[in-house]
């Protein structure tokens, strides 16, 4: 393998999706808001992409079947917004600036195909203290004040890295609308409470009520 490439599972049908991306990170709140976003919506794996960015371990799950490092896609056919959600173990290497530049344009040509036109990227933010708040930056003004009157708070001169940002960013040079929702974490450990809070505000700002007890 000597360039990133995808593997088709099936090609969904879908009207319009909404790209979710959610990737290890601060206090791992992109992948956990991801997976319960790919529960409530039952949502189904129909892609994957590989890179030889990826670090050099192969993974083994509990039946002791392992796997090399991948970006999964998943699709959800809803009543109200479908979705595209990516997730996956790990990311290239901070380091490694033109892996994530080609990687993150690579999914992007990738979602562009199936109609996507907004994205939606999810990580964590380290802050002191017990308040679960959700913190947005957006491709315009007009989608941070639409989010902060949702109930976001505005993440203001600081800086998002790895794919959560880069996405955003390269988003917006290509005319796409998007949001950057994060969740307040300390970010020492795997974050349940702050995934949950922003996959909450997430399901709420499309259209979604989620109960407490998912």
């Amino acid at each position: 393998m000597d360039k990133p490439y995808f593997r088709q599972i099936f090609n969904p049908v879908l009207e319009s999706p909404i790209f979710v991306e959610g990737l290890p990170g601060f206090g791992n709140v992109g992948r956990i808001a991801a997976h319960l976003l790919i529960k409530f919506c039952g949502a189904k794996p129909f892609a994957e992409l590989y890179s030889p960015s990826f670090p050099d371990y192969v993974s083994v799950n509990s039946k002791g079947i392992c796997h090399i490092p991948h970006y999964e896609f998943y699709a959800a056919p809803m009543e109200k917004n479908d979705f595209i959600i990516m997730t996956g173990d790990t990311q290239p290497s901070f380091d490694d600036v033109v892996a994530h530049y080609m990687l993150c344009d690579e999914i992007l040509d990738f979602v562009e195909k199936y109609g996507c036109s907004f994205i939606v990227t999810i990580g964590g933010v380290p802050i002191a203290g017990d308040k679960a708040e959700v913190y947005v930056a957006a491709t315009s003004p007009r989608l941070a004040a639409e989010f902060m009157e949702k109930g976001a708070v505005i993440y203001s001169k600081g800086r998002i890295v790895g794919a959560t940002g880069l996405l955003l960013g390269l988003a917006k040079e290509r005319g796409l609308e998007g949001v950057c929702l994060l969740g307040a974490t300390t970010g020492f450990r795997a974050d349940r409470g702050a995934g949950f809070a922003v996959f909450k505000f997430l399901m709420k700002a499309f259209g979604n009520e989620v109960k407490e007890g998912l």
